[in-house]
């Protein structure tokens, strides 16, 4: 489902401000499970934005504003278009070495995971309540089973409110009211993972619902209406499958519409806005948005016939328009092959790669080149890596100019590919580049 989201947020003053720098965490962070098809960051001119990665990779936008410039207000609207797809949050390996707790994280990754494992954080200050609890919680077992439990723990104990005033609990406070928001009961559940020694991390993001269309029978329903929010849940770090997400207030793992923006040690440095200005705010206010874009089927909701018209219509003007400049296009599949030589071999029967495939690859790609693209190359490369898969495939592209001219005038002749011809090829592309 592609969607566009707009987030706007305003500061008014009460006279005009002098503002000095600001930070704004709003960009999604690299492994957000949604594809960021674009995105826009817009402030109240004549604001300048420079944008930089804090120490952990997240994006952060660095704003300043011309000395002796004062504004009545400060805006901030963030619009992205992302694409929502159906993931399982499941879809992972954890390392063999790993896969019961306790365990001690490799060498080669420990020194990276420091301050994910601090437990004497001040924002996980404790006292006998999260002592206590932490005590309840299983301390061994199979790793994804624990952490699912930890999660589940955390959501049973705290019940979930929306909390406006500043500031995060500390696992203690939260523990002491039996409530909290999503960052007071994420922050709590960073508290339990470090308690295991799982290398955890805090995260604000935004979270994305759709409407519930699946009419399950004796089903409980999801949202009435597509929602996103402003968000915060934990991540921890298992060797093999990296950064999960776990959702302390619906008890869950992170699915598609969890788009993380800031991923760090201690909450405070995951503020959305930061900044400082010499007239205190009279006021603050946001609002977001999200809307549906294009024509995607919905399962339980056919096309109505205006919609359908429309996009007849639609298709109508584009192939006019195609025509009219003399474009043609031409859509088709990837062809499947199968082999007559080689029909028992595993790779011919279910498996990704093998050796008979790679032979009979280069095969059909040079029969190719020469057939198609005389004078051309056939250029060996990383192919698709699949989830489930440890390494990517294998590709071969068949490269050609169009007017024939000959790519490469070695004919069969090979070299040794060893270090020193390539640093000699490098340096002599960039010579002639410049």
């Amino acid at each position: 489902m592609r969607l566009l989201v707009q987030h706007d947020t305003v500061y008014r003053f009460p006279r005009p401000a002098a503002l000095g720098p600001h930070q704004i965490r709003l960009r999604p962070a690299d492994h957000a499970r949604a594809r960021i098809e674009t995105y826009a960051l817009r402030v109240t001119e004549p604001a300048r934005l420079r944008w930089q990665r804090d120490p952990t990779g997240n994006h952060v936008a660095h704003v300043t504003f011309p000395k002796g410039v004062r504004l009545p207000e400060l805006a901030v609207r963030m619009e992205m278009a992302i694409d929502v797809r159906p993931v399982n949050p499941f879809d992972f390996f954890v390392d063999d070495r790993c896969e019961e707790i306790p365990f001690r994280y490799p060498e080669e990754l420990r020194p990276e995971l420091v301050p994910f494992l601090d437990r004497n954080d001040p924002s996980l200050a404790g006292g006998s309540l999260l002592d206590a609890f932490l005590e309840s919680l299983p301390s061994s077992g199979r790793t994804v089973p624990l952490v699912v439990e930890l999660n589940r723990r955390v959501n049973e104990r705290t019940r979930y409110v929306i909390r406006e005033e500043a500031g995060v609990w500390t696992p203690e406070e939260t523990l002491r009211h039996g409530r909290g928001s999503c960052r007071d009961s994420a922050v709590l559940l960073v508290a339990a993972l470090r308690s295991r020694g799982l290398a955890a991390r805090f995260v604000s993001g935004y979270l994305v619902q759709l409407t519930d269309e699946g009419m399950i029978p004796d089903e409980p329903r999801g949202v009435g209406r597509d929602v996103v929010d402003l968000h915060a849940w934990a991540e921890v770090f298992l060797p093999g499958a990296g950064w999960i997400g776990l959702d302390a207030t619906s008890g869950l793992l992170c699915g598609e519409g969890h788009v993380p923006l800031a991923c760090v040690a201690r909450p405070a440095l995951a503020a959305p806005v930061t900044g400082t200005s010499d007239v205190g705010a009279a006021s603050f206010s946001f609002e977001m948005r999200v809307g549906r874009l294009g024509h995607e089927a919905r399962p339980t909701t056919p096309y109505p016939e205006e919609t359908w018209q429309a996009l007849l219509a639609g298709s109508d003007r584009a192939d006019a328009a195609l025509e009219a400049e003399g474009l043609t296009l031409t859509v088709g599949g990837e062809p499947t092959f199968n082999s007559r030589l080689h029909p028992e071999a595993p790779e011919w029967r279910g498996e990704a790669l093998g050796p008979t495939k790679w032979e009979q690859g280069l095969a059909l790609a040079a029969e190719l080149r020469d057939r198609m693209a005389p004078g051309g190359v056939v250029l060996r490369r990383e192919g698709k890596w699949y989830p489930g898969e440890s390494l990517p495939r294998w590709a071969l592209d068949v490269v050609g100019l169009s007017d024939g001219t000959r790519l490469w005038t070695g004919g069969g002749s090979r070299r040794s590919a060893t270090p020193a011809a390539a640093a000699a090829l490098a340096r002599a592309i960039a010579a002639r580049l410049g």
